[in-house]
């Protein structure tokens, strides 16, 4: 690993300008790959017409079209003074706040490093066809329109950029608002020079893990390839910088939950009559609710899931076959990779029991598990529920350079989009 670690710049941040949107909280979104169901989209569409939404998933046929409405979109929002840049460049303390769950961070323009340098660290594998998705819209809105989330781990003590942080938080904000899942929102500006050095002295001798936003990672990384093919010669440029939420999670830790699958075109009883034909898991009946359900998928010791049709009966597998698990797992890997539930779903479940190759109209992605249920009940398909990962675990399996499957955990709160973007064009790194 290099001595040099992360190095986050001050950038003009543009924002939603006041009094020119309904609020902010009808503006703003979850991030991208979040916002999968139709309804939601039409929701955050229709909140306010200038709702950030429009500009991370433009509604079109095909990517140029796409990426062609995005940048118009852009363009005229910043021509009518929608969103305007800040007058100079800063660093940005982002707090999130529900209940007892407390997040603050900072938002900045973080120096891209090569990937075996291992300044930031990823855990998951990415999908081509995302990351060209993702470039395409950077492309050609020449922005970042959202922060992807690092995790970095600080002594604890209330220090160099926690400090700082910590003595933002008694200013007044530069905004402030309350989404509609009760998330309470505020931001500050880090202009002054001191505490700009004092973030950076800190900063620099730490490495990050991508707690969220693998693909938004891999699309800097090809963008600055894109633009420079030695990253030491193009280090100025705003295409060497990528936009980020920093969290320091010895001092605020983040929520990690599962993300659950959807198997659109393989109905519940094909699922399980493959299992038991296989012998390849213990396969349990509950007649429960959604939330007692998932008690007992999270009690369940060794390798577990929970498979559903929106019919109201659940069913627990677990105890797999260890003839199975030792026949088509990776003796190379790690043993700690080798006991993740989502490395057996795939590399056991989906890829010799039921022969699903991951591809997005065989498998999608949800967070939520109410929302995985509803969406395999609508499809006639089977919903394959997940238990959550230790950050601890995925990052020694990230200091390994170990991948784990993707979309295997989902770290929280999530930064909202829309609070905070970065244009390339306008920077001054």
């Amino acid at each position: 690993m290099t001595s040099d670690g992360l190095r986050l710049s001050p950038f003009r941040g543009l924002r939603y300008a006041q009094g020119k949107v309904s609020g902010l909280a009808a503006v703003t979104s979850p991030p991208y790959d979040v916002v999968v169901r139709p309804d939601e989209l039409h929701h955050l569409e229709t909140a306010d017409p200038y709702n950030i939404v429009r500009l991370i998933l433009p509604q079109a046929d095909d990517q140029a079209a796409r990426q062609s409405k995005a940048a118009g979109t852009l363009r005229r929002w910043r021509a009518e003074g929608v969103l305007a840049l800040d007058p100079e460049p800063a660093l940005y303390v982002y707090e999130q706040r529900r209940g007892d769950v407390l997040q603050r961070g900072l938002i900045g323009a973080l120096r891209l490093s090569p990937p075996e340098d291992g300044v930031v660290l990823p855990h998951e594998g990415v999908m081509d066809e995302v990351v060209e998705d993702r470039a395409a819209l950077m492309r050609g809105t020449g922005a970042n329109l959202e922060p992807l989330l690092l995790s970095y781990r600080g002594d604890g003590t209330v220090s160099g950029a926690t400090a700082v942080i910590e003595r933002a938080t008694h200013r007044a904000p530069l905004l402030s608002t309350t989404t509609e899942h009760g998330f309470a929102h505020r931001l500050w500006a880090i202009t002054d020079p001191a505490e700009l050095a004092e973030i950076d002295a800190d900063l620099s001798r730490q490495h990050a893990l991508i707690a969220d936003g693998h693909h938004r990672w891999a699309t800097y990384l090809r963008l600055r390839t894109e633009h420079f093919t030695d990253s030491a010669a193009g280090d100025g440029s705003p295409w060497n910088h990528g936009l980020v939420l920093l969290v320091d999670t010895a001092r605020y830790p983040l929520r990690v939950q599962a993300i659950h699958r959807v198997l659109p075109r393989m109905p519940l009883s094909r699922a399980l009559h493959a299992v038991e034909a296989q012998g390849a898991f213990r396969v349990t009946a509950l007649d429960l609710p959604l939330q007692k359900a998932l008690e007992s998928l999270n009690s369940a010791s060794g390798n577990a899931f929970l498979l559903s049709d929106g019919g109201g009966t659940f069913h627990l597998l677990d105890r797999p076959s260890p003839g199975l698990l030792d026949r088509t797992l990776d003796a190379r890997r790690p043993e700690s990779w080798r006991q993740l539930d989502a490395t057996v779903l795939h590399s056991v479940v989906l890829d010799e029991v039921w022969r699903i190759p991951d591809r997005p109209d065989e498998i999608s992605y949800i967070h939520d598990a109410a929302a995985a249920v509803g969406k395999a009940a609508q499809l006639g398909g089977t919903a394959v529920l997940m238990r959550p990962v230790r950050e601890e675990a995925v990052r020694q399996l990230a200091e390994q350079g170990v991948m784990m499957p993707r979309k295997s955990t989902s770290f929280g709160p999530k930064p909202a989009t829309g609070l905070v973007l970065r244009v390339l064009d306008d920077d001054a790194l």
